[in-house]
């Protein structure tokens, strides 16, 4: 078909133009016939402009337009008129001119939709995503991929003015232990072989390193095989980093003038560098979290020196043990009923707190189940130690395992603090959180298992207690945390390959896995590795911090269900028997039991 190609976009005519003839191309985003006239809200993604049908103007025009519905594709011509006084729109960008219409074609017709094409749309997230084409068409969706692109722009220029060079490492590589499943893809050349997805491009950047390539950066598609909720998919994207001859400083410096850009340039929102740093046992201590949102304050109060001889068992245990008794002050909510409590327990519970103990500032004194165990001096303390004032509540949890308690009051501070509206969504808290363990021990597996991952050096002042004390050796890592989200992760890497092995070593590899799996990193390291460190933010994750949602699905053009589906093109889907015969592969069909 051919069609009159546009002049100008929908968004962007002005009464500066009144009387120019002009061509739209869009989509009918709602229809007004008024007996007389017909006005046509006409859209593209710059905006909406109304058009007008005239019978006393156009007769035949205006007749053919009677058939006009919602997402009909059309191409108009004609005259760009003021709007008659008091009928302009002040909530449109063109709300004070309209189109008279001369000529239209419809260049496409559209059936029934499934739903309305508007901002508030209360269609279910599974419709959506089946009618993804028909989503995205709506103005929010368009706005977010945008504020997307926008952040492409400011990655790819803000590197180039910093000597970073754009290198692309391979989608098909070796599957190697990261700490999540590889989707794997089977070779029909080489029967029986398989390549990985790569869950990161973290040891091909410290190759290019090794090459000398100094600054390395990439947007880059990555894969996980991992159970999903709504800030994980299958595949993401990462702003990927790689800097040689740096300290952790140096990471810090780049990665917070990227983030002030992004924040400037893209929203209009203007930060202050350096950005606040906290040690992870802070965090833990003060938030229960390794990633604390400080839109809100209520931290974590430790309380074992006050408790540790009083005579409630539960805190005195707590704190004999080796575990803590912790806890937070709720600013008047005192008020808070038996039936409230008692809900508030019950989550406290689900965040892995074997209960709740809660106290009331009334008439300046201190009310709880549990006063009458605890001495008026203790209670004083308490009270003192949590900054409390008539009005207000505490929460405290005890546990004989430290972190499971500062995780559950953590857990809990962050459900009250949305619950009860704490956090300003025009507040952007952004924090370094540092001196990570270099270690995590596995109860069930009996071993050591890296804290961020295997190619973390260690503190220099820790490596001595790499064989005693493992436990206690901290890693030069550091996460950076954006109003309560880990948005990236990086470390100073090892860069020798002694050291290397050592660290597969403690980590249980035996020399014919390490071989197997990381022998050409090791090996690379050999040929003159400088020292070197980066970081990875969580592109999609970014995005959905800028447009203050909480789901990165909304930020993603084509995402997949919670449970990895697409169901716009139905993928995940079975092939035929011919294609698995190519890759060598014989799918066994369950049983079925008797």
């Amino acid at each position: 078909m051919t069609f009159t190609k546009r002049t100008h976009n929908c968004g962007e005519l002005r009464t500066a133009q009144i009387g120019k003839t002009v061509t739209l191309n869009g989509w009918v985003d709602g229809r007004r016939d008024l007996g007389g006239m017909i006005f046509i809200d006409l859209r593209d993604r710059w905006g909406i402009t109304q058009v007008t049908f005239v019978p006393q103007h156009n007769a035949e025009v205006h007749e053919r337009a009677h058939e006009l519905r919602s997402e009909y594709v059309l191409s108009i011509t004609g005259t760009v008129q003021g709007r008659p006084e008091g009928q302009e729109n002040k909530d449109m960008a063109t709300g004070e001119i309209e189109i008279l219409v001369d000529e239209f074609q419809i260049l496409n017709r559209a059936e029934v939709l499934p739903f309305e094409i508007e901002d508030e749309v209360e269609a279910h997230e599974d419709l959506r995503l089946k009618y993804r084409y028909l989503d995205l068409r709506r103005p929010l969706m368009q706005k977010y991929a945008m504020l997307r692109s926008s952040v492409y722009q400011v990655v790819h220029s803000y590197f180039a003015e910093h000597d970073f060079v754009e290198v692309e490492t391979p989608t098909f590589i070796k599957s190697t232990p990261e700490g999540a499943r590889d989707f794997l893809v089977p070779s029909r050349i080489h029967r029986g072989k398989f390549y990985a997805l790569p869950q990161s491009p973290q040891m091909y950047k410290q190759i290019l390193m090794v090459a000398g390539f100094d600054r390395y950066v990439q947007i880059v598609k990555c894969f996980r095989d991992e159970d999903f909720r709504a800030d994980r998919q299958p595949e993401f994207t990462q702003i990927d980093l790689e800097m040689s001859f740096v300290t952790a400083e140096d990471v810090y410096a780049i990665t917070e003038g990227l983030v002030a850009r992004m924040l400037k340039e893209c929203i209009g929102y203007d930060v202050q560098t350096p950005f606040l740093r906290m040690s992870y046992d802070d965090a833990m201590e003060q938030y229960g979290t390794d990633k604390p949102d400080l839109r809100f304050d209520m931290k974590l109060v430790p309380l074992n020196d006050l408790v540790v001889n009083s005579g409630f068992k539960v805190f005195a245990d707590a704190a004999q043990k080796g575990g803590t008794v912790t806890g937070f002050c709720v600013k008047g909510k005192a008020e808070y009923s038996r039936k409230q409590l008692d809900e508030l327990t019950e989550v406290a519970k689900k965040f892995g707190a074997g209960g709740l103990v809660w106290m009331k500032v009334e008439a300046a004194e201190m009310k709880s189940p549990v006063a009458k165990f605890l001495s008026p001096e203790i209670l004083a303390q308490i009270q003192s130690a949590m900054g409390a004032e008539e009005g207000d509540l505490l929460l405290i949890v005890a546990d004989a395992d430290k972190r499971k308690a500062q995780k559950a009051a953590g857990s809990l501070r962050l459900h009250l603090g949305k619950e009860l509206g704490l956090c300003d969504p025009n507040k952007h808290a952004l924090l370094w959180v540092v001196d990570f363990p270099m270690f995590a021990y596995n109860e069930e597996e009996g071993v050591w298992e890296p804290e961020h991952h295997a190619f973390t050096s260690p503190k220099a002042e820790d490596i001595e207690k790499m064989d005693t004390d493992p436990g206690a050796v901290r890693a030069d890592c550091y996460d950076f945390v954006w109003n309560g989200n880990e948005a990236a992760s990086g470390s100073i890497r090892i860069h020798d390959s002694a050291m290397q092995t050592k660290i597969f070593e403690r980590l249980g590899l035996s020399d014919e896995e390490l071989q197997e799996k990381f022998g050409f990193l090791v090996e690379s390291f050999k040929y003159g590795a400088p020292p070197h460190g980066g970081i990875a933010l969580g592109l999609d994750r970014v995005v959905a911090i800028l447009a203050g949602l909480t789901s990165i699905r909304e930020v993603i053009a084509f995402p997949k269900t919670n449970t990895a589906l697409s169901l716009m093109d139905g993928s995940p889907s079975m092939v035929d028997e011919r294609a698995l015969k190519d890759l060598h592969l014989d799918i066994r069909k369950e049983e079925k039991k008797p």
